[in-house]
């Protein structure tokens, strides 16, 4: 189950006479914080956001830069929007994000008609750059240094539905996976203080958000980078004390740094879910250490069992890499193996990817496509099995759903998820209630599968609708 990659704006209090700004965002979840804090410093200037990118004065293209596929998929949607201009039909055209970060200039080049490049860290100038008349001289390319201090996420005009909100904890990454371009895009680790993620979670819940889903390049790691070495377990605490916050989740954990505090409040049974998000990426020790990744199998095999001991009813989502340079096929049978034996309950898989300024572009053994491939398809349908079997297992199981939206011309028909699945990367519940509205809390029969995602019928709301 492949995570959603782009996000479309929805408009909120539509103004006639005031600019008009669309948005195409693409890439991960921190990705989207990014478009979200632009959003919030243009509405400062008077823009409303545009359903649609016809007709807008201003549409933003925010890029991912991470895999040739993600950066292909940026570069058509940008030459789409200078299309649209060409035909007069939106204004400005400005791209950000992490390709811009990556490509600068030649990004000019690629998409003639771009009228603005606007790297990551130069986020928080999108409203200085498109107050200024469009260049004629080429220095249209704005890029800065990552400042000390990760970025302020505050004042976001979010584009997710109001009662779920993305909360960065950390930007950057300081891990040498030898796959990952990320350190070079986004720069050391660097963990926001603890008060600021209580402001900005407290900002969100008074938005509405009533689940958060924490986010970082490498989550478990919070706070070793600080003066006063706070760890994820005591700003958890901290959050858990907002209200009206219900859900809290976590992902991107790398499997270091699971320490005994954080397992313990995972494990209590409050707002914490107990869903963890870990990618693991193989499970061969020689695989892992050409990958760089600092574990073991046996370390990997021990984390596994310690969570499933200690944290009752845990849901485990994990992220494998298929056909890294130098995967025999006895390797690749090894992790097939592991993922039938552990069963994990959520699962994604991506074919290896040439990447260019990676160590693992250098290595020796690279793979054809069509075998990288089939072996993903291959850890895919094996995890299908698992997937649907454990589905299968919930029909006749009561289970709490968050209802995310209604379905358009459906009555008393909704579409939510519990909180073994998280947004847009997991399945979902297709609800059948009355008077349901988004953003409530609804406990629900399961009576059906249809494929990974059930089938329920809405029981009695916990909560009056936070929509």
């Amino acid at each position: 189950m492949a995570g959603k990659r782009g996000n479309r704006s929805r408009p909120r209090r539509p103004d006639a006479d005031a600019p008009r700004c669309a948005v195409v965002s693409l890439g991960c979840p921190k990705n989207l914080i990014d478009t979200e804090r632009m959003l919030g410093l243009l509405r400062r200037e008077g823009y409303t956001l545009a359903t649609r990118p016809e007709g807008a004065d201003l549409v933003i293209v925010n890029t991912c830069g991470f895999l040739d596929l993600a950066r292909q998929e940026s570069i058509e949607a940008i030459q789409e929007m200078v299309q649209l201009k060409k035909a007069g039909r939106v204004g400005r055209v400005v791209v950000a994000g992490c390709m811009a970060q990556r490509d600068g200039a030649a990004l000019l080049e690629t998409c003639p008609g771009v009228d603005d490049v606007l790297g990551v860290f130069a986020r928080d100038e999108i409203a200085r750059v498109v107050a200024r008349p469009p260049a004629t001289d080429g220095r249209r390319v704005l890029l800065r240094p990552r400042p000390e201090s990760p970025p302020d996420d505050t004042d976001r005009l979010r584009v997710t539905p109001r009662h779920m909100a993305y909360l960065r904890i950390a930007e950057g990454c300081d891990r040498a996976c030898a796959f990952c371009s990320i350190p070079m895009l986004r720069g050391h680790y660097a963990s926001k203080p603890i008060d600021r993620i209580v402001a900005e979670a407290r900002q969100l819940a008074d938005d509405g958000a009533r689940e958060l889903v924490l986010v970082a390049q490498d989550t478990s790691y919070y706070g070793r980078d600080l003066p006063d070495r706070p760890r994820l377990a005591e700003l958890l605490a901290r959050l858990e004390a907002i209200e009206p916050l219900r859900w809290i989740r976590l992902m991107y954990l790398y499997p270091q740094n699971l320490d005994d505090d954080l397992v313990e409040t995972v494990a209590a049974g409050g707002k914490v879910l107990p869903y963890l998000d870990i990618p693991l990426q193989h499970v061969n020790d020689e695989v892992l250490r050409r990958m760089r990744r600092g574990v073991t199998r046996q370390q990997t095999e021990e984390l596994l069992d310690r969570l499933r001991g200690r944290i009752p009813g845990l849901v485990l989502r994990t992220t494998l890499l298929a056909g890294f340079p130098g995967e025999t096929p006895e390797q690749f049978e090894e992790l097939l193996d592991f993922v039938r034996r552990r069963r994990f309950e959520r699962l994604g898989v991506f074919p290896y990817r040439f990447e260019p300024g990676t160590a693992s572009a250098e290595m020796e053994g690279h793979l054809d496509e069509e075998v990288r491939q089939a072996r993903a398809e291959a850890l895919m349908q094996a995890q299908q099995e698992v997937a649907f079997a454990w589905a299968a297992a919930q029909v006749g199981r009561t289970w709490d759903v968050l209802v995310d939206r209604d379905i358009p011309g459906q009555s008393d028909a909704y579409v939510g998820r519990t909180w073994a699945d998280a947004p847009d990367v997991d399945a979902v519940v297709y609800v059948t209630g009355r008077g349901l509205r988004p953003g409530q809390i609804v406990p629900c029969e399961m009576v059906a599968t249809e494929g990974y995602d059930l089938v329920g019928v809405a029981l009695a709301p916990h909560e009056e609708s936070h929509g």
